[in-house]
This record gives structure tokens, sequence and C-alpha cells, in this order.
């Protein structure tokens, strides 16, 4: 190791600690995947794509030591949004036992290694502001937070709630026996038909925000990570896949269309006014992707 200025170098001409958190990111998913594929179990998936966000950015704060207060403050909202998604979804798995997810994967780990890939550069490239922030040769101006970066942690704060609240009210709708079967529709779900990824998009916009103050030159490179995020969830392995299982899932359920019909699938809003937008505005406002679709409805009626 050495030192310049004021920080700690692991990895020889890495003074932003990128080639550290890419090999640090490899040593712990490859670990993982050789335990899930041997063992066969999903406990790590989900617990270890979280707690790798914790990890790098007290790694990297450490390392640069300039402790300033961007820095801190971005360092705890991304623990906050970690350990709080990544313990939620191993409770949730524990509870399962499985993670219907991985059924096809499991037993198959040439498409499992896949996974563990895809998650390594989730990790990197979403996280991308963060070291960036995080390292001593990032120029954070004044010791002072800037009014950039109040406008950033409002906006993460306000998904991490969003986040938060979506996971509990739909982990206490599923726990009650009489809502076995039955669709989550309550609470900020009748506004949003996936109101904890509208969450997770929003922190890490807010991350992004907070970083770009600081942000130089190659540094805005670091625009990928929100756009990953928001990319992810809502084109690739999130919503899509949600959505298409749900529909096998309720097909038979009227409720179940109406409310699909009616309701955003992703940014909240009362369902009369998501209702009464036109289908472009519906597609542009609130991400009503034609993918989410690959079944026909029946005819809509009147909303309740």
């Amino acid at each position: 190791m050495e030192n310049f200025t004021g920080g700690i170098t692991v990895i020889p001409g890495d003074s932003d600690y990128l080639g550290l958190c890419a090999a640090v990111i490899v040593a712990v998913q490859t670990t993982c995947f050789i335990i899930s594929a041997t063992l066969k179990i999903d406990k790590l998936n989900d617990l270890v794509g979280g707690s790798n966000f914790v990890l790098l950015a007290w790694l990297t704060f450490g390392l640069a030591q300039t402790y300033h207060a961007r820095q801190i403050v971005v360092s705890v909202v991304v623990t906050v949004w970690g350990l709080r998604l990544s313990l939620f979804l191993f409770y949730r798995v524990l509870k399962t036992g499985e993670d219907w997810r991985f059924d096809g994967l499991r037993t198959n780990p040439l498409k499992l290694s896949i996974f563990w890939i895809l998650q390594a550069i989730w990790v990197f490239t979403t996280g991308l502001p963060v070291y960036i922030v995080n390292s001593p040769r990032t120029n954070q101006g004044s010791a002072d937070l800037r009014p950039l970066d109040y406008v950033g942690l409002v906006v993460a704060v306000f998904g991490l709630l969003c986040e938060a609240i979506a996971d509990h009210q739909k982990n206490k709708f599923r726990n009650g026996p009489a809502n076995k079967g039955r669709p989550c529709m309550v609470g900020i779900w009748s506004w949003s038909r996936h109101p904890n990824y509208f969450g997770e998009i929003t922190v890490w916009w807010g991350i992004f925000i907070m970083c770009a103050s600081t942000f130089e030159g190659w540094h805005w490179a670091a625009t990928i990570s929100p756009l990953v995020i928001t990319i992810l969830l809502l084109f690739i392995s999130g919503i899509p896949m949600l959505e298409q299982n749900a529909i096998k899932r309720y097909t038979d359920d009227p409720d179940f269309w109406s409310y699909r019909r009616n309701t955003s699938p992703v940014v909240p809003m009362p369902r009369r006014l998501y209702a009464a937008l036109p289908r472009p505005a519906q597609f542009l406002c609130c991400c009503e992707c034609p993918c989410y679709s690959t079944r026909q409805e029946p005819e809509k009626e009147p909303i309740a």
C-alpha cells in the first residue's frame, strides 16, 4: 500500500479505487456463486447484491481518509438502502425457502453464473458515483454541502421511504391468511403496481444528484448509474418478469385486470387520474411499457 493526497492506494496506479472495487466485486461474486451452485440455494443471491454496495462504500471511504460531509452522507444513504433491502430480501427467502425467479437456474451452474456475472456488472456500474465521490482525488470543493447535495438527499430519502413502505405493506398483506392467492392492491400499492421499484430508482437518482456536484471530466460517465438501474428494473429483470408472472397467476381474477388497467405501473398516482390519461401519456409519464402485456385482456370495466 502507498499513501497519496491523503489517501491509501492498494493497487498501484488505481488512485480512484475503481480497480479495487472491481476486484472486490469479482472475488465476492465468484465465492458466493460457488457456494450457491454447490449447495443449490437462493439464500445468498439478493443478500450479497445489496451488501456489496455497503462494503464498497465504506471501503473506499476509509481508504480515502478525506472524510468530507458529502462522502459521509452518500455512504450513509447507501448503507441504509443496501442493508434494509438485503436483510428484507434475505428474510423473505428464508421464510419462503426458495425464490421462484431462480427455478430455472438453481440446478444449472452455467445459467446461474450468468446471474452472478450480471449482478457484478450491476454493482459496479450502479455504485460508480459512490466510488468516484469517495475517491481522494475527487475535488469536493468546500467542506459544506451544496444546494444540489440537499436536493439529491431529499430525492434519495423520499425513494428510501417509498421502497421501505411498499415492502412493509406487501409483506403485511401477504401474511394475512385471508389474502392468500390475492394480489396486493392496498396502501401505496393502490397507486402503483410496483412502488418498491419506483422507490429504488428514485434512491439512485438522488444519490447520483448528490455525487454529481463534484463531477469533472470523465466522472460524468457515472451517469450510467441511474440509467442502468432504471433500464434494468423497467425493461429487463424487474417489472417485465413480475408483470408476466402476475398475469399468469391472476389471469382469472377480474379484480386484478381492473387493478392492472387502472393503476400506474411505476409512478404512484390516484387510479382515476391514471385511468383518465391517454395511452401515450401513460407510456411517457408513467412507464406503461407495451412489453408488460403478452396476453389479451378482458374488455374494460368502469372503475369501482
